[in-house]
């Protein structure tokens, strides 16, 4: 019973929990759209993210898979739900924002990277 409402959350776009962010990634081979400026991600960002900043999305989303479920991320939560509305409108059928972006994921304790 408590998984519904989370799929369904998810279907909407309403932005989703870290920990059903990485459900997503781990059961349904999600995504991460990291939509923060190229400094930014480059000075830390979720492990196995493609960085795809919010000013370039509309000219780069071709670049993403339609045919898996994207997770967007951005600072704080804001960006990532601008984003997924871009995405969504070109076509993306399974696109949700993190909530609280990667201050919620840092504050959770979740590893970043700095690697490519």
């Amino acid at each position: 019973m408590l998984i519904i409402p989370a799929l369904r959350k998810g279907r909407t776009g309403s932005a989703i929990s870290t920990t059903e962010a990485i459900q997503m990634v781990n059961q349904r081979n999600a995504v991460w759209v990291d939509v923060r400026p190229v400094e930014q991600f480059q000075a830390g960002h979720i492990a196995q993210a493609r960085n795809v900043p919010a000013a370039d999305i509309e000219q780069k989303a071709s670049s993403l898979p339609k045919n898996k479920p994207l997770v967007v991320v951005c600072d704080n939560g804001r960006e990532s739900a601008r984003a997924a509305a871009k995405l969504r409108a070109q076509g993306f059928t399974d696109v949700v924002p993190l909530e609280g972006g990667m201050r919620a994921w840092s504050a959770a304790s979740l590893p970043v990277t700095q690697k490519g």
